[in-house]
C-alpha cells in the first residue's frame, strides 16, 4: 500500500509541475496581466533608442530573424527617411522537422531540405515587402543552416558539407554567389561585398549571448568586420522559454532575455501600426508558423530591444 501511495504522489507532483509550467509559459488572462504589471515598469526604465535617417543593414542568420528582432526598427528607419537592407546568411534549410512536414517524408535529407530552403527564401522576400523594403535591398548568401560556426573557423581543406542538404556549395539561384564553396573564405568575402555595396551607418546583428550557434557566428563576424560604433545587437534565442508569455500579446512589453543580463539594453517603442506590420511580416514565414507560431508571435510586443555591446565586460 505504501508503494502505491508513493507512486501516486510522484505522479501527482509531476502532473502538478507540468500544469504550473504550462500556465507560466502560456499565461492566460490574469497571468498575462501580471507579466505586464511586473515588466512594464522595469522596461520603461531602459533608455530609449531613436532610429531616423540611417543606412541600416540587418544581419539575419535565417529567414524570420529579420522580423523577430527588427521589424519595428526597419519601419522606423524607412519612415524617418533612411534606407534598409537585409542580409540572410542561410536559407534556413537545416530545420529537419519542418522539411519533413513540407515534403511529407521521414527522411528530409537532400531534396526535401533544399526545397525548404527555396520556400523560406521566398517567404523572406514576402516579409520584406510587407515591411516596405525594396527588392533590390535584399541579399541572400545561401550558406548552410547550423553550419556557420564551422565555416567561420574553416581554415582550408575540403569545403564544409551540410548534413541535411548534402551539398558543400551554395545551391540556390538568386543568391549573391551561387556555387560558392562552403568555406570561411567564401563567407567572409560575400559579407565584405555586401558591406562595400551598402556602406551602412548602422548594422543590427545577433548577440554573442544568443543560444543559437548560427546567431553567435554572425554576431562574431559582425564584430570582426564592422566598426563598433555602428553596431547594435539583438537576441532571439534568449533562454528559459523567453520571451514569456508565449503567443500573441502585442500590448505587453518585451523584457531583456535571461541570456542578455548585464548588457546595456535600449528600448525601441513600437506604435500599434508598427506592431500590426510586424505581425504580418511574421505571418509571411508560413513554414515556420506551422510549428513555431507561439514562439514567433511572442515577439510582437510594445517594444524591441537593442544593445551597444554583444557581451558583458
Amino acid at each position: 500500500m505504501g508503494f502505491v501511495r508513493r507512486r501516486f504522489r510522484k505522479r501527482y507532483i509531476l502532473l502538478t509541475t507540468l500544469l504550473v509550467v504550462f500556465v507560466v509559459i502560456n499565461a492566460p488572462g490574469i497571468f498575462a496581466w501580471g507579466y505586464g504589471l511586473y515588466y512594464r515598469r522595469s522596461v520603461s526604465h531602459l533608455p530609449q533608442i531613436t532610429l531616423l535617417n540611417e543606412r541600416m543593414l540587418v544581419l539575419s542568420p535565417h529567414p524570420d530573424d529579420e522580423s523577430l528582432c527588427c521589424a519595428g526598427a526597419i519601419q522606423q528607419v524607412l519612415r524617418g527617411g533612411g534606407e534598409v537592407w537585409v542580409l540572410w546568411f542561410t536559407n534556413g534549410d537545416g530545420f529537419e522537422w519542418d522539411a519533413s512536414l513540407l515534403a511529407h517524408t521521414l527522411r528530409p535529407q537532400g531534396p526535401a531540405s533544399l526545397e525548404l530552403g527555396r520556400r523560406r527564401m521566398e517567404e523572406a522576400r514576402q516579409a520584406a515587402r510587407r515591411l516596405g523594403i525594396p527588392e533590390g535591398h535584399l541579399f541572400f548568401l545561401g550558406y548552410p543552416d547550423r553550419g556557420l560556426e564551422a565555416l567561420l573557423w574553416h581554415s582550408g581543406g575540403s569545403p564544409y558539407r551540410s548534413r541535411l542538404t548534402g551539398v558543400s556549395y551554395v545551391p540556390y539561384s538568386g543568391t549573391l554567389s551561387p556555387g560558392a564553396p562552403y568555406t570561411g573564405e567564401s563567407l567572409r568575402r560575400d559579407f565584405r561585398r555586401v558591406l562595400e555595396r551598402v556602406r551602412p551607418t548602422l548594422v543590427l546583428a545577433p548577440s554573442l549571448k544568443d543560444a543559437h550557434p548560427d546567431h553567435r557566428a554572425v554576431g562574431l563576424l559582425a564584430q570582426q568586420e564592422v566598426p563598433a560604433d555602428r553596431l547594435r545587437f539583438w537576441i532571439v534565442h534568449g533562454g528559459l522559454e523567453w520571451p514569456l508569455p508565449k503567443g500573441l500579446h502585442p500590448d505587453l512589453p518585451l523584457e531583456p532575455a535571461p541570456r542578455g543580463r548585464g548588457l546595456p539594453w535600449q528600448r525601441l517603442p513600437l506604435s500599434p501600426q508598427e506592431r500590426r506590420a510586424k505581425l504580418e511580416a511574421l505571418r509571411a514565414h508560413a513554414t515556420q508558423m506551422r510549428l513555431l507560431a507561439r514562439f514567433l508571435l511572442a515577439f510582437v510586443r510594445e517594444n524591441e530591444l537593442f544593445s551597444s555591446r554583444s557581451d558583458v565586460d
